[in-house]
């Protein structure tokens, strides 16, 4: 014991004897430009960076993600399964739908915006613009396709924004109105997937009511015949090919 003791001694003192490593120095230089218009090495890779942290934001807020993650809780819920199937499973689901929803705007958004830039056509500035005008569009015709054209017209207005048409209302109102009507459409699609499972768990309170079986939890028994009403309308088909038939 007492040799134990002495080798964790010596190795302590040897450890703190020994010169502490400098820490890395990182030096960001900003070069001369040979383009005024476009941007240097390092600043794209800033911005790189910036995007990637941004990018859950942007994705939730300005793509068809909030609405399809949505529908799919309530479907969850209203089937009472749970857990079943998991968070990862349902966001899996609804990055994949996204992206398949969303493969026109962007694939628009490469072609007139990223690949001149890159080819050193047009510089940053026309880049975002560009890409910003392709959003707005989108965000323009899911507003106008579901008549929700108000929530810009009533964020504008709790702003104090003059705003007589909604594609001169700026981005700080189009983003949250975009926003307030994807909540909307949601919603009003959860009420719709929620009444056949709500008359399910009716009639089986009722039954079990009347069979004197009160000390039975009704959500127990009512559902497998909710999981198996789901499965016999081919309910996955009909609320995927519903999320994708409701963007314009």
């Amino acid at each position: 014991m007492r040799k134990v003791i002495v080798i964790l001694i010596l190795i302590s003192v040897l450890a703190s004897s020994q010169p502490t490593p400098p820490f890395p120095s990182i030096n960001i230089n900003l070069g001369e430009a040979n383009n005024p218009r476009s941007l240097v090495v390092t600043l794209e890779i800033l911005l790189i960076l910036t995007v990637l942290t941004l990018a859950p934001s942007i994705l939730i807020l300005f793509t068809s993600f909030t609405r399809i993650i949505v529908v799919l809780s309530f479907l969850r819920n209203g089937l009472g399964t749970r857990m079943t199937p998991p968070n990862q499973v349902l966001i899996g689901l609804a990055l994949f739908l996204t992206l398949l929803i969303m493969r026109p705007v962007w694939s628009d958004m490469w072609n007139s915006a990223i690949v001149p830039y890159m080819n050193k056509e047009i510089g940053y500035q026309e880049m975002f613009k560009r890409i910003m005008n392709r959003e707005r569009k989108f965000m323009i015709g899911e507003l106008k396709n579901h008549h929700n054209e108000d929530d810009v017209f009533l964020i504008a207005n709790s702003s104090n924004i003059k705003v007589d048409k909604i594609e001169d209302a700026p981005n700080s109102v189009l983003i949250p109105a975009f926003i307030m009507g994807e909540l909307e459409i949601s919603f009003k699609m959860g009420v719709l997937l929620y009444i056949p499972f709500i008359v399910v768990d009716m009639i089986v309170a009722s039954i079990l009511l009347a069979m004197g079986m009160i000390m039975i939890p009704p959500v127990f028994v009512s559902l497998p015949f909710k999981v198996l009403l789901f499965v016999m309308v081919n309910g996955w088909d009909l609320v995927i090919g519903g999320l994708i038939k409701s963007f314009s």
